[in-house]
C-alpha cells in the first residue's frame, strides 16, 4: 500500500510545537492530555458549586471530591451548616438551607416511642428505659 509520508511528518512537527486549541490540561509529561483521556474522565464537563462561592469543577471526579474540601467546608460552615454526607451533591446555597432545615424540624418532632422513650426509675434511682425496665422487672432483678 501507499506510505502515507506526509503525515507522518506534520505529527513529527506537533511535538515541538504546543498546539492546545481545546485547553487541555497539561498531562505529566508537560504536554496536553489525549482528547479520548480528556473525555473519558468527563473534565469537559462544568460543575458549578453555589456553596464554593460559584467555583467550577471539571470533571465527576473532582467534583465529587470537592465536597470534603477546604474551600467547600468553609462554605457549609459560613451557612452553619453540618458538612456531612447528608449534603453531598448538594451545590445551592438555597437547597443546603431547605435541606438544614427540614433536618432540624424533623429531629424536633421524632415521634415519642413509648418502648424506647417512657422511663422508669428503680427503687435506687436508676432510670431505664420501659423494655430494659420490664426485662428487668421479668427477671426479678428489681
Amino acid at each position: 500500500g501507499a506510505m502515507a509520508g506526509e503525515d507522518e511528518e506534520e505529527e513529527d512537527d506537533d511535538k515541538d510545537i504546543i498546539y492546545n486549541p481545546l485547553k487541555l490540561p497539561m498531562g505529566w509529561d508537560g504536554k496536553p492530555i489525549p482528547y479520548w483521556l480528556y473525555k473519558l474522565h468527563g473534565l469537559n464537563q462544568e460543575f458549578k458549586c453555589e456553596i464554593c462561592g460559584d467555583f467550577s469543577y471539571f470533571g465527576r471526579r473532582a467534583f465529587e471530591k470537592h465536597f470534603k474540601e477546604a474551600r467547600h467546608q468553609h462554605g457549609m460552615r459560613c451557612l452553619g451548616i453540618p458538612n456531612n454526607k447528608v449534603f453531598a451533591e448538594i451545590t445551592k446555597i438555597d437547597d443546603a438551607l431547605k435541606l438544614w432545615k427540614t433536618l432540624q424540624e424533623k429531629e424536633q418532632q421524632q415521634d415519642f416511642d413509648n418502648e424506647e422513650d417512657e422511663e422508669f426509675e428503680d427503687k435506687d434511682g436508676n432510670v431505664y428505659n420501659k423494655k430494659t425496665y420490664m426485662d428487668l422487672q421479668r427477671q426479678g432483678l428489681l
